[in-house]
């Protein structure tokens, strides 16, 4: 799939006028389209890399943003129920819409999103051989070493964690590794049916839709992995579980918000990273006009 039918795909889960204003984009801006941006009472407008442009239509509206949960979870919201109450909300082809509104609170933890403000809807693009900028220097002797990918939100951490595991899972450029994937939000992969739509290798194996760390246990017990993969660690919890996990044998492979170790080193969530020498090396991902730079810088 083109990053221009990407984009047509994702716009699906718009409602109709949405659709058409997105779909009015020239071809060459939608295949560069990172994200769609709704908020209640504003034009639509849409990320690209050189910034956030309106798209001249008028101002969204509460109903049509309502009308977009609807449509992207196939009218079936009790099925997503989950995701939507953490903010997001993860549809065919790995797209994700992060979601605002009034949070609707229960024993001090939100149990739904009313009145929803405002939305993003985050193009998801396969982009087979992102990872070969890095793939030589992650893989000494051939075979892939603890990594942590990290970058600010928005630079295409998922994107280049996707491509280092297919190239694993197929043996490309490498040892060709079992990897599993655990893939809470469906982002990675977009499991559909039971089958990935993005691709993942064939020698991958997908655990999506429950917690990060309890995901990272059940794999490890179940699957008898050689390279654990988790996008996005955001909890103690996931730390704990990839630290237990480096006791097993296998290989880490995760990804993490920040700009560089320095940041690593001052944030406490990510402080015993660091601490146990669970990574040997870091990726670390910087923008330089439309291109993203990767820089490798070994940590033990």
């Amino acid at each position: 799939m083109t990053a221009a039918d990407s984009f047509v795909q994702a716009v699906q889960a718009l409602p109709q006028r949405l659709r058409q204003e997105a779909l009015s984009l020239p071809a060459g801006d939608r295949a560069r389209a990172e994200e769609l941006r709704l908020r209640a009472g504003w034009p639509m407008t849409a990320v690209l890399p050189e910034g956030e442009r309106p798209l001249g239509g008028p101002p969204v509206e509460g109903r049509e943003l309502e009308q977009l949960v609807e449509i992207a979870s196939r009218a079936s919201l009790h099925t997503v129920l989950d995701q939507v109450r953490r903010g997001y909300l993860t549809f065919e082809g790995g797209h994700r819409i992060g979601l605002c509104g009034t949070a609707a609170l229960r024993e001090g933890e939100i149990h739904a999103l009313r009145a929803i403000s405002s939305a993003d809807l985050r193009i998801a693009r396969q982009v087979k051989g992102a990872a070969a900028p890095v793939l030589d220097g992650l893989c000494p002797g051939g075979r892939l070493a603890d990594t942590l990918i990290l970058a600010p939100p928005g630079l295409g951490k998922t994107t280049l964690l996707r491509d280092v595991i297919r190239s694993v899972s197929e043996g490309e450029g490498c040892t060709p590794l079992r990897v599993s994937l655990a893939d809470e939000r469906g982002e990675v992969a977009a499991m559909y049916s039971g089958r990935p739509q993005l691709e993942v290798g064939r020698r991958t194996d997908v655990a999506e839709g429950c917690p990060k760390a309890q995901g990272l246990m059940l794999l490890l017990r179940a699957m008898n992995p050689q390279v654990l993969a988790v996008d996005e660690i955001t909890a103690p919890e996931d730390v704990g579980a990839l630290i237990a996990a480096a006791g097993c044998g296998v290989t880490l492979l995760a990804t993490a918000h920040g700009e560089g170790r320095a940041g690593l080193e001052r944030r406490p969530l990510y402080r015993p990273l660091l601490d146990e020498g669970l990574f040997r090396f870091l990726v670390r991902i910087r923008r330089e006009g439309e291109r993203r730079i990767y820089t490798i810088e070994e940590l033990r």
